[in-house]
């Protein structure tokens, strides 16, 4: 068995698979969302290729996310689990999700879509599809690492449960933090805008003019006023009463712009302290001082 060398990236490869119908798409999306560099129904004759290029750049491809459905036909479809054990072997991650519904219900989203199956033809109606895809698939299924069953679940709750088998339900959303100089003009991306220039400006004392927000001595002058505290108290208070909402609702992005006169002193430290404090609860989080030098 061939080893992976300690100092090498171990890329990880999840293989999503399933019925037509069950939401496969939706799961590709929910991993593209987490980061994945997501392929969608290739050709099991470019499987071996396709594994070497992304090889040449693990930190580029550091997880994969590969389609592969009914559209490969019986014979590449026999050879998957295998190659996924080959993988394994060699060093590569692999994982495989696959995705089922009951028989009415996909029928229904076919209907409901006027989608094609891509097994009915002038012998195969839908119902009798739908069984040769359970068939052709079966050897994927019980390969499986993870089955989800769809019949009974919507979009947002697919997402969710795909985010709880990658491990990444708690990240699934970035929280960018944004400090603005409102002279500039407001940011034209922000979801949620909080005006500082009601506070102290620590602007008009001398020998702190040219510091900014990140400077101890800033941040030290601007704690000592109640105000500032007060306001950095509500703003925190409604993103973390809010901002679960816009994650439950499978939002990638929120961004989150604080504007003062100039953008350099109390923005930055309102966004700076903000930064540090949410991400106990959001881990992944942006921080962006647009009038400071990057």
């Amino acid at each position: 068995m061939t080893q992976a060398h300690p100092d090498r990236l171990v890329q990880r490869l999840i293989v999503v698979s399933g019925l037509s119908g069950s939401g496969k798409s939706t799961a590709l999306r929910a991993l593209e969302d987490q980061g994945c560099y997501c392929v969608d129904n290739l050709p099991a004759a470019l499987l071996k290729e396709f594994i070497k290029q992304i090889g040449k750049n693990p930190t580029l491809y550091s997880t994969v996310a590969l389609g592969i459905d009914a559209r490969s036909r019986d014979p590449e479809l026999a050879v998957i689990p295998d190659w996924l054990d080959e993988r394994k072997e060699a060093g590569l991650h692999c994982q495989l999700l696959f995705l089922t519904a009951d028989t009415k219900a996909i029928i229904k989203r076919f209907s409901e879509t006027r989608r094609r199956h891509p097994l009915t033809s002038d012998q195969h109606a839908l119902p009798q599809a739908i069984e040769k895809e359970k068939k052709l698939l079966e050897s994927l299924k019980s390969r499986s690492d993870w089955i989800i069953d769809t019949s009974d679940t919507n979009i947002h709750q697919l997402k969710r449960q795909v985010w709880n088998c990658l491990g990444g339900e708690r990240d699934s959303m970035m929280v960018v933090l944004e400090s603005f100089a409102y002279k500039r003009g407001i940011p034209q991306d922000v979801d949620f805008v909080f005006d500082a220039r009601n506070l102290p400006n620590p602007y008009w004392v001398d020998e702190l003019r040219d510091l900014s927000g990140l400077d101890k001595r800033v941040r030290q002058w601007l704690e000592s006023n109640e105000a500032v505290d007060r306001m950095y108290v509500d703003i925190e208070r409604f993103l973390l009463a809010w901002l679960p909402d816009f994650r439950d609702g499978q939002r990638s992005y929120v961004t989150v712009g604080i504007g003062c006169t100039g953008g350099k002193h109390r923005s930055v430290y309102l966004v700076d302290r903000l930064a540090k404090n949410l991400g106990a609860d959001f881990g992944r989080i942006l921080i962006h001082h647009r009038e400071l030098p990057s």
